[in-house]
């Protein structure tokens, strides 16, 4: 790799390149799904490539190849002046020279890549089995899924940077179909980390048995304006579909209404939100981000106060501020974006079972469906189908579906009355974000 990216460096400035960039990204996944204890689907794949970036005439150009070897190397270069050449944008781009300091991160574990496959397959096959025999209105177990992979990050600039990074990952998940009379419910339970010992199947199979059983019954519920607790998972799931409006360049381009809002409230004093790419067994954890800046733990928002916006190199200088270290690629044919790493609400001092019992009369949201059709993260405006419960005189009463939730994001973050302790991060994909229990003043509920 380092002959390639001296040879790769030495013929970008003979045809008239300034600065250059390598990000090498590499790495395998595994997939098994069992049904009816047989195993049913098996992926194993392994991906690598290399992009090149460079200063042209000014304009940063870009190329990549699936071809990690010297005979790319001519490609790579032409690629990328032939890109420079027809870039409009006047923004000015950056290769970066290096941090004074990276803070070690450690997102891989030894043990996770030792595990047989064998041992892997045992147990999907048996998280399947304890499914079904929890209780017999189970009748089926939709989906049954373990997955792991690795991945590894090398950058290297004409500038001296060179880091290096690598790390691990598993997970599994299980939805379940219980069926009463004619009514027929779905239950979901997953978990992520790097370790697999951690992996219970009997406990995983409860959670989803039990959420699966909780909803059998459900009816919908008269129109109004309700209380209501936003379970961590449906938090989680909201923060993720609005998460953009905290992008610098989202910002920039006038597509988020917190414009101008830097160290002003725009939320409840119970609301922080945090980023964290130092978090001890975060799936987003990481040293360095993708332009090869030294990433910082920071307090987006502060009980309410708005403190930051995430930044690249690129908005930074726009801003006259320093950057996050919140630049992204989401793959090695990825151009510079921006995003969170371990992105979540802190947690609060009231327990999920405080929460419920503070509330008269109201509605425990546990999931919400059509969230890419169903609001506008301009705006901040939702309106979203729902299932959940009825919440009365402090208890869990009944299971609720056939309801629209509604509100305005900016609104409800200033409606936050509590937060939980019950912090949970989601599937891969989005285990970047998390987020406790929250308790919000009031939203319109469509229902009978």
């Amino acid at each position: 790799m380092k002959s390639m990216v001296d040879k790769l460096f030495a013929e970008g400035k003979k045809h008239g390149m300034e600065e250059m960039e390598v990000y090498y990204g590499g790495g395998n996944s595994l997939t098994l799904k069992v049904f009816e204890k047989e195993l049913d689907g098996y992926s194993l794949s392994e991906v690598e490539g290399l992009s090149f970036r460079g200063i042209y005439n000014g304009k940063m150009g870009y190329s990549y190849t699936e071809k990690v070897d010297e005979t790319s190397i001519e490609l790579l270069v032409k690629g990328a002046i032939e890109n420079a050449k027809v870039i409009d944008s006047d923004d000015e781009e950056l290769i970066y020279e290096g941090s004074k300091e990276y803070n070690e991160v450690n997102n891989f574990n030894e043990a996770l890549k030792d595990v047989k496959e064998e041992d892997k397959i045992k147990f999907v096959k048996e998280l399947e089995s304890e499914c079904l025999k929890i209780d017999k209105r189970i009748v089926s177990v939709e989906t049954c899924v373990y997955g792991d992979g690795y991945g590894e990050t090398v950058m290297s600039n004409t500038k001296g940077l060179y880091l290096q990074e690598k790390s691990n990952i598993a997970y599994t998940y299980v939805v379940v179909i219980a069926k009463e009379s004619e009514h027929i419910k779905t239950g979901f339970s997953y978990r992520t980390g790097n370790d697999f010992s951690k992996f219970n199947a009997k406990e995983i199979a409860e959670e989803a048995v039990k959420e699966a059983l909780s909803h059998l019954g459900a009816s919908s519920i008269k129109s109004g304006d309700y209380s209501i607790v936003l379970r961590n998972n449906a938090s989680a799931d909201m923060l993720e579909s609005f998460a953009g409006i905290f992008s610098a360049e989202n910002v920039q381009k006038d597509l988020s209404l917190l414009k101008g809002k830097l160290n002003e409230k725009i939320g409840s004093d119970k609301f922080t939100l945090i980023d964290d790419p130092f978090m001890e067994g975060g799936l987003s954890s990481k040293s360095f981000d993708g332009e090869g800046v030294a990433c910082k733990f920071k307090k987006v928002i502060d009980k309410g106060t708005l403190k930051t916006y995430l930044h690249n190199l690129k908005t930074a200088k726009k801003d006259g501020v320093e950057t996050t270290g919140n630049a992204s690629k989401s793959s090695y044919k990825s151009p510079i974006d921006i995003s969170p790493t371990n992105f979540y609400i802190d947690k609060g001092n009231k327990s999920f079972d405080e929460i419920i019992s503070s509330i008269d009369r109201g509605i425990l949201i546990t999931e919400l469906q059509g969230l890419h059709s169903g609001l506008n993260t301009i705006s901040g405006d939702f309106s979203l189908a729902a299932l959940g419960f009825e919440i009365e005189n402090g208890k869990i009463k009944r299971p609720v579906e056939q309801i629209t939730v509604a509100g305005n994001y900016f609104d409800m973050i200033k409606d936050i009355e509590e937060v939980g302790t019950d912090l949970k991060f989601g599937l891969p994909g989005d285990a970047y974000i998390g987020s406790p229990s929250l308790k919000i003043k009031k939203l319109s509920i469509s229902g009978e």
